[in-house]
């Protein structure tokens, strides 16, 4: 029998008291220096090494593309992925284990850039060790120059930076001078006017290395491949430009260019000239360029190309802002790529908006800045449409002919402009910061806007115009187009051409 009290007395529960309101959820800011299972010192006072936990963030950096083969890595080429995965090693942020193995840590880029494109905003993600203190000064320690760590942001760990990057901003930097129709004409306007009272002065020294050669568009040190037998030029030639550089007068030897043209293997037609001097190869480019429209002629290209008075004013950015817009939309874009069919899912893309309303002058040279925003692009696809703006901006082809390459049942071969001045500028992750807006910071490039317009003007526009006034590649790129190596920009007038306008023409090589 239990005795009394033994069994505890119930206490009375007390009247309900009100709980204090919860803190509000933290940020998860990019500067935490700290990991949560960072071991503390014991009881004896002795410390013990230090582990870190892998955080999942977003990476923000920028990196001119000269020298290198794109952004995505690849076995045996230099690439800006396995620079910065080597770099992240080096810093600490991947274990032994994990390099050279992406997929242990989560890698994903915004953006896969091409051949000698450049970046400003590029962003790329992965779960990497952060501490101690100091990640981005190791990372830039361990990279070139020409590629630059920004900073960081922490993300949700179920954060990919492709898949959730909403669209994508992109600049080409075009010469203003790409846009004038008397500046730098097609290869033979220049030749039929040596010797003559209507010489092109201006384009005498690169006429010749403006002709297409298989192998050689695209790449440097044109001057002394495609001034090579090649391109059908023989000294007396090349000597004659260069004695009439400058002069307004020229020396050329037509019987004795004649006869070395002749031993020329790759030499595709004579050049036949008439009784006033010029060459019927090119009578038909100016007759044909008459046909469409243009007002090109040899007096007024010997004019423009004398002291052309061109300029990017409000009647040419209106024109081409029109061209531009023909992009805008969801379009099937098989002909402004390579290796993707008109049928394939992927050759559908949404352009959200595309204009070229400013310009930047940039070592003397006057640039216009065309900027594209859309979801994704394919390969080359920026740098075609804007070939086919730029030729029709030079009269080489009817603006009609941007609708026409734009259907799915039409196959024509366009041109591609120079990979030099096109740039990623800028990633965007809207859905995932208004989702995150609580809980993470935003993943946008306004905390580096300082840096990264430094490393811009200092990398990659210095970068730009000087390869123009060294190589001229832009004023190179500008002689092939015409309708001997693209017939294609004139296939709107061609009535016959029905709906099937493949063409047997080699595309640039790139």
């Amino acid at each position: 029998m239990e005795s009394p009290g033994s069994e505890a007395p119930r206490s009375t529960p007390p009247p309900h008291e009100t709980q204090p309101a919860p803190e509000p959820k933290k940020l998860k800011m990019s500067t935490t220096t700290t990991s949560d299972d960072e071991d503390t010192g014991t009881a004896t006072g002795t410390t013990k090494k230090q582990r870190y936990k892998r955080r999942k963030i977003a990476i923000f950096f920028a990196y001119c593309g000269v020298g290198y083969q794109g952004m995505q890595k690849n076995p045996g080429a230099k690439t800006i992925e396995s620079d910065l995965e080597e770099a992240l090693f080096h810093s600490g942020a991947v274990s032994e284990q994990d390099r050279n193995n992406p997929k242990r840590y989560d890698w994903a880029r915004s953006a896969r850039t091409d051949k000698g494109v450049s970046a400003v905003g590029q962003v790329v993600s992965g779960r990497f060790y952060i501490d101690p203190p100091g990640l981005v000064e190791r990372l830039n320690s361990n990279l070139s120059p020409q590629i630059r760590i920004f900073g960081y942001k922490r993300t949700t760990a179920s954060f990919n930076a492709k898949k959730f990057c909403d669209r994508r901003r992109y600049v080409y930097l075009i010469p203003a001078f790409a846009l004038d129709p008397s500046s730098h004409p097609d290869r033979e306007s220049v030749l039929a006017s040596l010797g003559s009272e209507n010489e092109l002065v201006k384009c005498l020294e690169c006429s010749e290395r403006g002709r297409k050669v298989v192998g050689l568009m695209g790449k440097r040190n044109f001057e002394a491949e495609a001034l090579s037998s090649e391109s059908g030029v023989t000294s007396n030639c090349r000597k004659a430009m260069e004695e009439s550089n400058g002069k307004g007068e020229s020396k050329v030897d037509l019987e004795n260019v004649d006869k070395d043209k002749s031993n020329s293997e790759s030499f595709e037609e004579p050049n036949v000239l008439d009784e006033n001097g010029y060459s019927e190869i090119g009578i038909e480019t100016v007759i044909a360029a008459q046909n469409m429209g243009t007002f090109s002629s040899v007096n007024e290209e010997e004019k423009g190309a004398k002291g052309s008075r061109f300029s990017y004013g409000e009647k040419e950015m209106e024109r081409f802002n029109r061209i531009l817009k023909y992009y805008v939309g969801t379009h099937n874009f098989h002909n402004f790529t390579t290796r993707t069919k008109a049928e394939d899912p992927a050759a559908r893309r949404f352009i959200i908006s595309f204009n070229a309303n400013t310009t930047v002058m940039v070592d003397g040279i006057e640039f216009v800045k065309c900027e594209v925003v859309g979801q994704s692009f394919m390969l080359h696809q920026i740098r075609k449409m804007i070939g086919v703006a730029v030729a029709i901006m030079r009269n080489c082809a009817p603006e009609a002919l941007i609708e026409k390459a734009l259907q799915k049942d039409v196959n024509i071969n366009v041109p591609t402009a120079p990979e030099v001045g096109l740039y990623l500028e800028e990633c965007f992750f809207s859905s995932y910061n208004k989702k995150w807006k609580d809980s993470h910071e935003e993943l946008s490039m306004k905390a580096y806007e300082q840096e990264a317009e430094e490393f811009k003007m200092k990398h990659i526009y210095s970068h730009i115009a000087s390869t123009e006034h060294k190589e001229g590649a832009v004023a190179l790129w500008l002689h092939s187009l015409n309708h001997r190596n693209y017939p294609d920009l004139r296939v709107v007038d061609n009535e016959d051409a029905g709906n099937n306008l493949s063409v047997e023409v080699e595309e640039m090589a790139e």
